[in-house]
């Protein structure tokens, strides 16, 4: 059984960066209606990652990182 920190160390490192299409599927997601929580999971992200993916786009109309 796994403990919950070595659980998140897998699912995403403080260093490593998303994909653009993994950032495409985050808004396609959003647009078909699913739940920040349901995307988490079908993704293996975090949901503030994932909220945090919404709102850039809301706000800027991009989910490109900045260099």
């Amino acid at each position: 059984m796994q403990t919950a920190s070595a659980n998140s160390c897998e699912r995403m490192g403080h260093s490593q960066q998303l994909s653009e299409f993994t950032h495409g599927t985050v808004i396609g997601c959003h647009l078909c209606n699913k739940s920040i929580h349901e995307l988490s999971l079908l993704l293996n992200i975090p949901w503030s990652t994932g909220s945090g993916i919404i709102t850039k786009w809301k706000q800027l109309g991009t989910t490109a990182t900045r260099p």
